[in-house]
């Protein structure tokens, strides 16, 4: 993560600056938004994951940041049964067109690194604590 440079964005009355933290929260949401995601993934490293909790926002998004550009890394877990490239392309889309929307910054990449699949687990039907055995 690198910081924005001070003179990010000069006006009359100061200066604009955009935490790198904002951009990955942005990055997070525009990820969580797209069908097909199951949650954000710390990675390998950390070997946590979190399923669609927006407790960490920017939890699996990397970002570098300068004055004007910046280059994004997200680590997803995919669920199961959607096709994977076409999740990662809406993704990169999502992404890139959320953060120059709110921000200004020129996109230059979007990296979407698939760490896992969830499969949906089927709810079973609760079965009696004391079931009659004499009817």
């Amino acid at each position: 993560m690198s910081i924005i440079a001070a003179d990010y964005e000069k006006t009359d009355i100061g200066t604009i600056q955009i935490a790198p933290e904002v951009i990955e929260v942005i990055a997070g949401l525009a990820t969580i938004e797209v069908d097909g995601v199951a949650g954000m993934s710390g990675g390998f490293a950390g070997g946590i994951v979190e399923l669609l909790g927006r407790k960490n926002l920017s939890k699996g998004v990397k970002v570098e940041v300068g004055q004007r550009e910046a280059a994004v890394d997200v680590s997803i877990i995919v669920e199961y049964g959607n096709r994977i490239p076409e999740i990662a392309s809406e993704i990169q889309q999502n992404v890139k067109r959320s953060i120059e929307m709110m921000t200004g910054l020129h996109v230059v990449e979007v990296n979407v690194h698939i760490h896992d699949v969830h499969f949906k687990t089927q709810d079973k039907p609760e079965e009696e604590e004391h079931p009659n055995r004499v009817k």
